[in-house]
């Protein structure tokens, strides 16, 4: 049976056979998350290219897309091309790309066709010169757009730690015939010790840098390919607003300025690391989004009457920053109890632990709705995740390519 064909039977996750464990993800939830996003974007005046690591399903690209998204944001060159298999045309690939292999495909792709946009990071002038070679080798006919990474400080991630050393990479990126500089970006999750004037501190570097370029004429590309726009992008899924608020503070440039931020774990939020990160919990009137997972796992031991063991372990969800959260409990006749008096406290590959209060009735047989911590290693468990309605009719399917 196709995926569509068995969409269209519309059955429900929990009487439609199918079986335990199993990652659903709310319909109604999730559009939620993708219009509040739209209309933050829209508000703050910033062009919005959601990380698709966080879920590397092309389906929630587009309706990212088709809620005012300028593109996608990947990490790594293989994530690139599942996005251009399935006809993005606004990339933004996080990180310096100097792999020969991927240069050349690039070099195929953006000559092929002239409607394809892509960015990407440099941060050093060891990482341009490999960049250059492998796209002239390969023959490259259009440059690549490239912005010059700024460190989020000492210690933190990648880019160029200082302005100096930005000036430099840019300087190697003007005496290639393969690259063009349109701007500059980076990584405000990773400032040490964040705290909101920290952060705020590094994004007004960010802005002051992009200012000093352009006043040094850094983006004055050659007449045969003149520049539409100077790009500035930052904006993980914990400082957003911060963001917002020190882009809305970019001065008038030589060019119009693409404010391009890049929150992705928003599509499907989360019961815990981002629950407790969200910038929304520091601007309320903003609104809020709403966790959009559920982990449904099946009771499949009660050997005590302080134990449980459930049929979900480390295969199958996110456990890298927080365990799951037991919150609902679901007999076979459809009654829903809550989760609290159980607390899931280990994880095996293929077990989870309960730990059951006094007078708790828990049987072998229930189902127990998790909630989950970390979409993006929670979506990298799933190649097939059903969309569910409220009343538990399953309406669709999110295939991801990890």
């Amino acid at each position: 049976m196709t995926v569509g064909a068995l969409a269209a039977q519309r059955r429900n996750l929990f009487t439609g056979g199918f079986t335990t464990p199993v990652l659903a993800l709310s319909a109604e939830r999730l559009e939620h998350n993708l219009a509040l996003m739209e209309q933050y974007a829209t508000r703050h005046s910033l062009a919005f290219a959601p990380h698709g690591k966080t879920s590397m399903a092309p389906q929630l690209f587009w309706r990212q897309i088709e809620h005012g998204a300028w593109g996608v944001t990947l990490a790594v060159p293989h994530q690139v091309r599942v996005a251009r298999a399935f006809g993005v045309s606004r990339i933004f690939l996080a990180n310096e790309l100097v792999d020969a292999a991927a240069l050349r495909w690039l070099a195929a792709e953006l000559d092929a066709d002239a409607g394809f946009r892509f960015l990407c990071y440099v941060d050093s002038v060891r990482g341009v010169q490999l960049m250059d070679a492998a796209l002239r080798a390969a023959g490259a006919r259009r440059r690549v757009d490239v912005v010059v990474e700024l460190a989020a400080g000492e210690g933190a991630r990648t880019g160029a730690r200082t302005e100096a050393d930005c000036a430099a990479v840019a300087d190697a990126v003007a005496a290639t015939g393969t690259l063009r500089l349109v701007g500059v970006a980076g990584y405000e999750g990773e400032v040490p010790d964040p705290s909101p004037e920290r952060v705020r501190a590094w994004l007004r570097r960010l802005v002051a840098l992009t200012a000093d370029f352009d006043a040094a004429g850094r983006f004055a590309a050659d007449a045969g390919a003149p520049l539409a726009d100077i790009v500035i992008s930052a904006g993980g899924s914990a400082w957003f607003d911060a963001v917002a608020d020190v882009f809305a503070e970019v001065p008038e440039l030589s060019l119009p300025v693409l404010k391009l931020l890049r929150s992705g774990a928003y599509v499907s939020h989360d019961d815990g690391h981002y629950r407790h990160l969200t910038p929304f919990n520091r601007v309320p009137d903003e609104g809020a989004l709403q966790p959009a997972f559920r982990l449904w796992a099946q009771v499949v031991s009660r050997p005590s009457a302080e134990q449980a063991f459930i049929n979900a372990g480390k295969r199958d969800a996110a456990y890298d920053l927080d365990l799951p959260e037991v919150q609902v409990v679901r007999r076979a006749d459809g009654t829903e109890l809550s989760g609290a008096g159980v607390t899931l406290h280990a994880l095996s590959d293929q077990h989870g632990w309960l730990r059951t209060d006094p007078g708790v009735d828990l049987r072998v047989g229930d189902w127990v709705g998790l909630g989950l911590s970390h979409p993006c290693t929670s979506f990298d468990k799933w190649q097939l995740i059903p969309l569910v309605g409220a009343d538990g009719t399953v309406t669709d399917y999110v295939r991801t390519y990890f």
